[in-house]
């Protein structure tokens, strides 16, 4: 039997959801990702044969349907699926309140740059190219170095030089990055602390703040102390 064998609703819920990865997914359909290559970019410790297995678990469950246009296959939540955002909104707030801890394993460079390039403030830019660098001097040579490329309201994350000259360059630690990006350290401290440092003429230095918005659950209260 797969099931739990229960009426409750709630059992019947976590039929649904209690397998490793699958609020994931739901997490990053709900933030935007309707491509195959985008879901492995927001959940990139996934292998691309249990992303598969899910997204048809997931269509079988009738939470997510699966768009064939003739070019690219494309994941939508039905309505069903679009109703569970407040319950994922509610395990991350509860996570952040009372999981605020994290390990070393937690720091991923790939998924940090994937949610902050999805979260610009696009308005408050100018209308020129910008071009976004962030390198990280204490995570291995591959995925040390990240180019975000914003121009004609498109955004291109690139773990490859792009080739365009850099806007503004943020140096830190990948911890450092994290906890700016979660809310658990303001821009204003780490760089007085000297844990980040900003490259670039002082006007776009002092605009980058404004044009990365934080994570969705930056201002929900800690119950529990921050690592790092």
């Amino acid at each position: 039997m797969t099931g739990y064998g229960q009426f409750c609703p709630i059992a019947k819920t976590m039929e649904v959801l209690d397998e490793r990865w699958t609020v994931l997914i739901v997490r990053e359909l709900l933030c935007g990702s309707h491509h195959f290559n985008e879901l492995r970019r927001g959940v990139p410790k996934m292998s691309p044969a249990l992303l598969s297995k899910r997204l048809r678990g997931l269509a079988r469950a009738g939470i997510v349907v699966r768009l064939d246009d003739g070019n690219r296959i494309r994941y939508e939540l039905t309505p069903g699926g679009m109703a569970l955002e407040p319950v994922v909104m509610a395990l991350g707030e509860w996570g952040v309140q009372w999981r605020s801890r994290l390990g070393e394993e937690d720091y991923d460079p790939t998924l940090l740059m994937w949610d902050v390039h999805r979260n610009l403030d696009l308005a408050a830019m100018p209308g020129a190219r910008i071009v976004l660098g962030f390198r990280f001097p204490d995570v291995e040579a591959a995925h040390r170095a990240w180019w975000i490329v914003v121009e004609a309201g498109a955004v291109d994350l690139c773990d490859f030089d792009p080739g365009f000259p850099v806007t503004v360059g943020v140096v830190a630690d990948l911890p450092t990055m994290v906890h700016i990006w979660r809310g658990d350290l303001t821009w204003a401290a780490a760089l007085r602390r000297g844990d980040l440092t900003l490259e670039g003429p002082a006007d776009v230095r002092k605009a980058l703040p404004h044009w990365l918005k934080l994570s969705p659950f930056a201002a929900v209260p800690r119950e529990e102390p921050v690592a790092g």
